[in-house]
């Protein structure tokens, strides 16, 4: 499928890689970069089309937030594996949890932006608990040049691949599009229950913030 991926924000956490570790599936190593694994909270607006690009705007746009980490497979290939993801459409959450095994769930949410700022509300209705949290607001800086990106920051954001389980098969799926036009940013708020109630510790400190205007993505079908 093709999507958009748009007004997002990448905010990162280090974590000790054992806390990381036990919550990952067997055949998945947590990638560690400093000697910390990262976790990843990942707000944004979505657009889904098909290959051929048809979609409907009520039922192809909405808001998305995802709790995600760094790992590598048996063949050491570098992926995303993601904790939780929240979206505002039902229809959504049933296909990608049919589909590709992902741990969708079904939220309230809200993206709002004035001037510099942006603000990213999500409260969980269904599967699970409800009344799981996320407000997130952030205050958009420069853009970086290429040349001021550090491996760190690539380590963060330049991933294409996912990994995922479905009746315990272990998945994978590819994702394509170009390097992320990033940008600074500050997290003016971040009251976040979704990282926790995806089984880690309250993140400590202040995150590292990243912020894209968007990309366009391929998806492609799930693999074994």
């Amino acid at each position: 499928m093709r999507q958009r991926w748009e007004r997002l924000t990448f905010l990162h956490w280090a974590y000790e890689p054992a806390a990381v570790q036990r919550l990952l599936p067997d055949g998945l190593q947590a990638d560690l970069f400093g000697g910390a694994a990262w976790i990843g909270l990942v707000p944004f607006f979505m657009q889904v089309r098909t290959g051929g690009g048809h979609g409907a705007p009520w039922v192809s746009n909405f808001c998305e937030t995802n709790v995600r980490t760094y790992v590598r497979d048996p063949a050491g290939r570098p992926g995303i594996w993601f904790l939780s993801l929240d979206a505002a459409r039902a229809g959504a959450v049933a296909v990608a949890r049919a589909s590709y095994g992902l741990p969708y769930f079904w939220s309230s949410m809200r993206l709002s932006r004035r001037g510099r700022d942006v603000s990213y509300q999500c409260r969980r209705r269904l599967p699970g608990p409800r009344g799981v949290a996320s407000l997130v607001r952030v205050r958009i800086g420069d853009p970086y040049r290429p040349a001021e990106l550090a491996d760190r920051d690539h380590f963060l954001t330049a991933r294409w691949r996912l990994f995922s389980e479905f009746a315990g098969r272990p998945l994978s799926a590819r994702a394509e599009h170009e390097p992320w036009p990033l940008y600074r940013a500050e997290a003016l708020a971040v009251h976040d229950g979704l990282i926790q109630a995806a089984g880690l510790p309250a993140p400590a400190g202040e995150p590292l913030v990243h912020y894209s205007p968007g990309v366009d993505v391929r998806i492609g079908l799930p693999e074994r």
